[in-house]
């Protein structure tokens, strides 16, 4: 059974913070594989979507985006979970598309953020082999709000008015 974690909530320092990057050494160790295994129990737990270690105190660049249906988003898109390593948005598509978003972090809140319809991304699994990845739609909206809690900021922030 995986460890179930707190989630920090808006205004705790942990939000704010840029996240710092996984170390070559720490790949493939049993805490960075405890770490993603206890993110993932976290998310469905919640029925989020996707999560990023900031959100569970760990300020360190790893996010999981694992889009299926729930009493969240019921129309979510499945695919299967991705726990990503360092990752970095490569390119972004030129269209955008206006989307609900909720976060684990900010509860019984929700609003629509304007995201790019696709993006390519870079980042490692959790043994370190480095890998790229393109996703369009929801996947791609969980992944551009999940990088945004590597960096601080969390999706009120950029709430369309």
């Amino acid at each position: 059974m995986s460890t179930i974690l707190p989630v920090a909530q808006r205004g705790e320092a942990v939000l704010t913070l840029i996240a710092a990057p996984v170390a070559e050494q720490e790949f493939g160790s049993i805490w960075l594989h405890a770490l993603a295994d206890a993110l993932h129990a976290t998310m469905l737990e919640r029925n989020g979507v996707g999560i990023a270690a900031p959100q569970v105190y760990i300020s360190k660049r790893v996010i999981i985006a694992a889009s299926r249906p729930n009493l969240r988003y019921p129309d979510a898109p499945e695919m299967d979970a991705v726990v990503m390593v360092n990752p970095e948005i490569l390119a972004y598509s030129e269209t955008q598309i206006l989307g609900e978003e909720g976060c684990l972090s900010v509860p019984d809140e929700r609003g629509q953020v304007l995201r790019a319809e696709k993006i390519r991304v870079r980042f490692q699994s959790i043994d370190g082999t480095v890998l790229e990845h393109e996703f369009s739609g929801f996947p791609a909206r969980i992944v551009q709000h999940e990088v945004d809690h590597l960096n601080g900021v969390l999706f009120v922030e950029r709430l369309s008015v």
